[in-house]
């Protein structure tokens, strides 16, 4: 991913614990012990409040230790979202031959929720949400690689099954995803549970979405007797 952002002081490393070329290869279990230490702080603190120092102690390294495989916060942080990302790619295809036209839609809705892979992600995208304003790089990262590959899934779908004539033709595809995605959002803000959203969410949905067969033409009788 591209990193763009200017950096403050605070993020900043000092010309003493900067990044070192060459040397001895990177260990990759250190790696991921600041990765996973940096996505727990995420939640715990959001961006704003979390620092390098309590990274490095969840991580059980010392910052130069992190400064040399990161030279900013943010470029840690980057790096952070996108293990997560890379770790839920494979949600967002599955095989629908087996399935019926309905249990195919409530299989795509179940992966909409956002917590289908990572239990703490509504706590995370308020967290952004908040950062709106201060770092809205983060929110964007978070909108390219989380959530529209998510409601695209539903309008793949969709249109798989408009192919297949389960579906009506003229259905407005984005409305419905994002209506869908919507709907983990207000269970979570009203408290309410979420195992059932996909059933019940489809159940709603689908005497409007499938497409009904033709009326059979009757046989004309006239001139019989």
């Amino acid at each position: 991913m591209a990193r763009t952002r200017d950096t403050t002081a605070d993020e900043q490393v000092g010309t003493e614990d900067g990044p070192r070329p060459g040397g001895r290869p990177r260990d990759a279990a250190l790696d991921e012990a600041i990765i996973l230490a940096t996505r727990r702080r995420l939640v715990l603190d959001g961006y704003s409040r979390m620092t390098i120092g309590d990274i490095a102690t969840d991580a059980k390294v010392s910052r130069p230790t992190l400064y040399r495989r990161w030279a900013t916060k943010f470029e840690l942080v980057v790096d952070a979202l996108d293990y997560g990302f890379r770790k839920q790619r494979d949600m967002y295809a599955f095989d629908l031959s087996g399935l019926e036209p309905r249990e195919a839609l409530t299989e795509a809705v179940r992966r909409l929720d956002p917590a289908y892979f990572n239990p703490d992600a509504m706590v995370l995208m308020g967290n952004f949400a908040g950062e709106a304003i201060r770092t809205p790089e983060l929110l964007d990262i978070l909108r390219k690689h989380a959530v529209e590959p998510r409601v695209e899934l539903v309008e793949s779908v969709l249109t798989q099954l408009q192919d297949r004539g389960a579906v009506r033709d003229e259905i407005d595809k984005h409305t419905i995803a994002t209506m869908c995605f919507g709907s983990y959002f207000a269970a979570f803000y009203r408290g309410e549970a979420k195992t059932d959203i996909p059933e019940a969410v489809v159940a709603v949905l689908w005497p409007a979405l499938e497409k009904k067969p033709a009326p059979r033409r009757r046989a004309s009788t006239s001139g019989k007797r």
